[in-house]
């Protein structure tokens, strides 16, 4: 036990919270799990900890129990009570915002509750929307944020693409390209299915991403662009596939240093910066 409430298999009775799939929910019930998770995202001294998708408060409870300050934010009312519940066992430690974390301004969130350049996002990520929020959060300007740290749980398939450079061809896309430019991304360990209610079909996995300080400058919106249209094809070479972008595409590569008959899959992080750079001066 991390604590003297209830085991949360109880508390999900109580409350009637079976897992809704529309909500891409999940629940994690193994309280050595989500304290093995709690420290990969430790130490917190009193870090302000942003939590997405608490749903019963299994890795709310794991992180408030060593030391975190929690802002946890539930878009499914029915887990309000149970979370309230937790919220009074630490007083003044755990803070609920209910709304949809894909239209909140989690650093702006993080500050308003006493973060100041120290605080860190930790969740069990609804896996319907994960990749969205993990987008969000890297295009977000300015940059870095008030974020010193990402741990996160993904499915694997997910996780390979956050982390893949164009020497894991298959999983290098523009999630990866994102994720290279502004952080430093690493999966910790993996997750079997059978540790969740319910199980679900694939591995997960818990990412950490390390925010880059001084990534190479560059408008992440034009970043975004530039990766779209190079993977949105990436079975063709740049010369073709980046005619999307309404550019001549030969003179763009061109100017980028970067030869014409090169595939997506071959660019690294770098040189998408320099194509992006190059658009710009069109």
């Amino acid at each position: 036990m991390i604590d003297d409430l209830p085991p949360l298999r109880e508390v999900v009775a109580r409350h009637g919270l079976d897992a809704k799939k529309t909500l891409g929910q999940n629940f994690l019930f193994d309280l050595n799990l989500t304290s093995r998770i709690a420290r990969a995202a430790g130490p917190f001294d009193g870090t302000v900890v942003v939590e997405i998708g608490p749903g019963p408060g299994g890795l709310t409870r794991a992180l408030l129990a060593q030391g975190a300050k929690v802002v946890a934010i539930e878009r499914d009312a029915r887990c309000l009570p149970a979370l309230a519940e937790i919220a009074a066992r630490y007083p003044g430690r755990l803070t609920v915002v209910e709304g949809d974390a894909l239209e909140i301004d989690v650093a702006e969130l993080a500050r308003a509750h006493g973060a100041a350049g120290k605080a860190r996002i930790c969740a069990n990520l609804p896996y319907n929307v994960a990749t969205a929020l993990l987008t969000r959060w890297i295009e977000a300007e300015p940059w870095p944020s008030v974020f010193d740290r990402y741990v996160l749980m993904f499915q694997k398939e997910v996780a390979l693409r956050i982390v893949a450079t164009p020497q894991n061809r298959a999983d290098y896309g523009r999630l990866a390209v994102l994720c290279g430019w502004r952080t430093k991304a690493r999966i910790l360990f993996d997750v079997s299915p059978s540790a969740f209610t319910p199980p679900p079909k694939v591995t997960s996995s818990v990412v950490e991403l390390v925010p880059n300080r001084t990534p190479l400058p560059c408008d992440p919106a034009a970043l975004s662009r530039v990766t779209q249209a190079a993977f949105g094809q990436r079975r063709k070479m740049l010369r073709q596939s980046l005619k999307s972008l309404g550019v001549d595409a030969a003179a763009l590569l061109a100017r980028a240093g970067i030869e014409e008959t090169r595939r997506a899959e071959e660019i690294d992080v770098a040189g998408f910066v320099a194509l992006t750079h190059a658009l710009a001066a069109q």
